[in-house]
């Protein structure tokens, strides 16, 4: 396994880390370590720590659950010191290895939470960071507003020293900061979400008012909540997939993770205590992030859940095998120029049309073995996060839905759960109810369009809408996804 002392003697192809790893301190919490957030926030501190007064830059990684794989991600990142292996391959194959040093310690949050309590509360934390997936945020899609009715919630506001949310945890780790006189820090998303630093402050200070309205008000005041838009394939590593990455980097890693090589991160310079020297390596500090945001969300994301939708149905594996099949490839072309770019501002300087040849591109590429399933999760929220903008400027503007209607067709064929051959698909919905589940897998395809999949449109589907949606729900059972498609 990785260590300190093996890295004395990496290979030669794999570089190590540009700094001393024993010197290095923690600034940043981090929930929610994940491949992403590893390939890429740690991508970029580990680049940070290279540099010149640094070096108190390192990561505090956090889980917040415990037991089965969490237990294992645990004791592996620990055996290895924080230590792990990042493999960027282009499109057109090359390769570059690297092993990381930003990960300085990692806590499993139920079963250390006064030790995760007291680092939040840490003078030395400047910044609070998290990956906790596009619905992890707990925003009511109807009101806008953060939801205290949740079991696990309203748990922590009935004991909101003993926390087990991450609402629960920052909050209170705040609340003892400002007890302590440390001052505020920043609360930073690295989730693929819409205003994702507003929505942030949405959340954790409506936590807080439930908990305290003169702690919400001080959070108002004194935590910030840049805005940021973050952009890497970061793909699911099998058992498999890991011994083929140690044996193509030579090391024995127990956690190797895989990345292309594109990497973007456009964040607002709104950093409470200080922050790392992030523009020194790459990272685009701008007040215009939501144009940033607009050209990605719509863009790379909404095409991709389009590819995973597509690819359960058509029991594939892989995204690159999806935009293979040329109707498939046709038809989110077809979307991104049609539905996508004339209802889109581009970014200054950024050309819709090159930066779409560019997705397209990445997304063919084989060696992310990129997995559909993973890309499928939680499909309820991120369609809402993702396709709302263009669903929206379709349907108000009047022009023509064909496209649009299908994919709502196609996610509602996803959300049953089953493949174009009846088979079962393991779906992963934790934001869907027993009965909101059992609507999507029956034949209702009326009451199955009243999912919480589509409310951030719902106010727009008329009638006819919802009788296309219906139509073409049964040319895909009848023809099959690749026939069906509207190309």
């Amino acid at each position: 396994m990785l260590t300190y002392d093996s890295l004395k003697s990496l290979p030669q192809k794999v570089a190590g880390p540009a700094y001393d790893v024993r010197k290095v301190t923690s600034g940043i919490v981090h929930f929610g370590v994940g491949n992403f957030f590893r390939a890429h926030l740690g991508y970029y501190v580990d680049r940070v720590l290279a540099l010149p007064d640094q070096q108190h830059w390192g990561i505090t990684g956090v889980g917040l659950r415990s037991g089965g794989n969490s237990d294992r991600k645990a004791e592996e990142f620990r055996a290895q010191e924080g230590l792990y292996s990042l493999t960027e391959i282009a499109a057109d194959g090359k390769a570059e290895i690297r092993v990381m040093g930003c990960l300085r310690d990692y806590l499993q949050a139920p079963d250390e939470p006064e030790t995760v309590l007291a680092l939040l509360a840490d003078k030395a934390t400047k910044i609070v960071s998290m990956t906790i997936t596009e619905g992890g945020y707990n925003i009511d899609e109807t009101t806008g507003e953060f939801r205290t009715s949740l079991p696990a919630v309203q748990e922590d506001l009935a004991n909101p020293k003993k926390p087990s949310t991450i609402f629960g945890f920052v909050v209170e780790g705040l609340r003892r900061r400002r007890e302590a006189g440390h001052g505020g820090l920043t609360v930073m998303s690295c989730d693929n979400l819409r205003h994702n630093g507003d929505v942030s402050r949405k959340a954790f200070v409506g936590y807080a008012r439930a908990v305290d309205a003169d702690l919400a008000e001080w959070i108002d005041q004194n935590v910030t909540f840049p805005n940021a838009m973050v952009d890497r394939i970061t793909p699911s590593v099998s058992d498999e997939g890991k011994a083929k990455l140690n044996e193509r980097s030579g090391l024995d890693d127990l956690q190797p993770l895989l990345s292309e090589d594109f990497i973007q991160w456009v964040i607002e310079d709104k950093f409470a205590a200080g922050r790392p020297a992030f523009d020194k390596v790459g990272v685009e500090f701008t007040d215009q992030v939501s144009a940033y945001e607009h050209a990605k969300i719509r863009m790379l994301n909404s095409s991709h859940l389009i590819l995973s939708a597509a690819g359960m149905l058509l029991n594939l594996e892989l995204v690159d095998q999806v935009l293979g099949e040329p109707r498939v490839h046709k038809f989110v072309d077809s979307v991104l120029e049609k539905d996508v770019i004339p209802t889109l501002k581009a970014p200054p300087g950024v050309d819709l049309h090159k930066y779409k040849a560019t997705l397209l591109t990445r997304f063919s590429n084989a060696a992310m073995a990129d997995q559909v399933a993973r890309i499928a999760s939680d499909a309820t929220s991120k369609a809402q996060v993702f396709w709302t903008e263009t669903v929206r400027a379709v349907l108000e503007g009047g022009r023509e839905r064909t496209r649009i209607v299908y994919c709502m067709a196609l996610l509602l064929e996803l959300l049953r759960g089953r493949n174009e051959k009846g088979e079962k698909i393991a779906l992963q919905e934790p934001f869907l109810t027993a009965e909101q589940l059992n609507i999507a897998a029956s034949d209702d395809f009326e009451a199955s369009i009243g999912l919480p999949a589509f409310d951030s449109w719902r106010d727009l589907l008329t009638s006819e809408i919802k009788q296309e949606i219906v139509r073409d729900r049964e040319l895909i059972r009848q023809k099959g996804v690749l026939a069906s498609l509207p190309v």
